[in-house]
């Protein structure tokens, strides 16, 4: 075992994310699991609901069975509400532990903000500012500064890594972006049934949510960091597939800017990042590229109309979207190799 290997809970191990989170950290050369948690199932081995992880691991328990003084670090897979609650109690309690939350309870740094779209009240407002909504690849050089981490979301992972150099390079008409992204339904969870009640649900394509999506609320907050006139439309899809996203942005590219420019503005930005792909100009691209890694590949496509391209950008949702990229933020606030478990 690595000499400098950190102690890890993982609370909600059994769901979609808790299971790829548990797998990646399961083969981590820096890491110790020394909890497993979760309301049901108390007593079983972990590698009853995911054959692929092998290593001996501890058996579920209660979050109340935890010995926090031995912990570094809690990745909180769990539902919206949850993670506020149990970071407000620990965290001024033990000062060495560090938080990466994979719901959306620190994602939104205005409270009243995050109670309009989550329709409730936030337990913890006064650790909103103790916290960093971190795309690692955007925010790798200010994480080490913070013990909360609250992971993004799978779609807005996908939008903002392409969008953001380019609104940051000001190439593009920031009045007219649609953004349509299309996702596996592992996204909604394990009880996606119950979140869906749509006809031939596993050989049909539905729209939904597409004016009130949550997901909005964190691309708008972090476009307007930038520029305070971005103005988008969103309109997600769930596909007849398990896992992936591929979202397709269409954007007006201001004159003279060429998709020669774009691609080297995005290639250049992310020359040190080993899991962003950029493509050459005009190719094909679909989540197959990306399953079951922690890559975001984009192609930046000429449209019919002279000024308006097409960028296409997929993740794996349960990785790059989740799992993997609380592992690439884990790795960089422990200063670890970026790529650990996750190449």
């Amino acid at each position: 075992m690595a000499k400098n290997c950190i102690n890890i809970v993982v609370a909600g191990a059994t769901g979609y994310v808790g299971l790829d989170l548990v797998y990646l950290l399961s083969k981590h050369p820096n890491t110790k699991i020394v909890n497993l948690c979760a309301q049901k199932n108390i007593g079983k081995q972990i590698n009853i609901f995911d054959k692929r992880i092998k290593k001996n691991l501890p058996k579920i328990s209660n979050l109340k069975s935890v010995n926090w003084h031995n912990v570094d670090l809690v990745f909180l897979s769990l539902p919206n509400g949850e993670a506020q609650k149990i970071i407000k109690k620990l965290y001024n309690k033990y000062s060495k532990l560090k938080f990466i939350d994979l719901s959306a309870d620190f994602r939104i740094e205005n409270e009243t903000r995050y109670k309009n779209t989550y329709k409730k009240k936030h337990l913890a407002k006064e650790l909103i500012n103790k916290s960093i909504y971190s795309i690692t690849e955007l925010k790798k050089n200010k994480i080490r500064n913070f013990r909360i981490i609250a992971n993004p979301g799978c779609y807005p992972t996908s939008i903002q890594i392409p969008l953001i150099p380019l609104i940051k390079k000001n190439l593009i008409v920031l009045k007219d972006i649609t953004i349509d992204s299309k996702s596996g339904y592992s996204g909604a969870g394990k009880n996606y049934k119950s979140k869906f009640n749509f006809k031939n649900f596993y050989v049909s394509t539905y729209a939904y949510a597409v004016n009130n999506h949550r997901h909005i609320a964190e691309i708008d907050q972090e476009f307007k960091k930038i520029r305070k006139n971005v103005i988008f439309t969103f309109n997600p899809h769930l596909i007849p597939s398990f896992r992936g996203i591929l979202s397709s942005i269409y954007i007006l590219k201001k004159n003279k800017v060429t998709i020669k420019k774009i691609i080297n503005t995005l290639k250049f930005y992310y020359k040190n990042d080993p899991f962003i792909n950029i493509y050459k100009p005009n190719s094909h691209l679909g989540t197959g590229n990306v399953i079951k890694t922690n890559n975001c590949d984009i192609s930046v496509c000429q449209s019919r109309l002279k000024n308006k391209i097409v960028i296409f950008s997929a993740i794996d949702n349960l990785i790059k979207g989740a799992a993997g990229q609380a592992v690439q933020n884990m790795n960089v606030l422990f200063e670890f190799k970026e790529t650990l478990g996750l190449k």
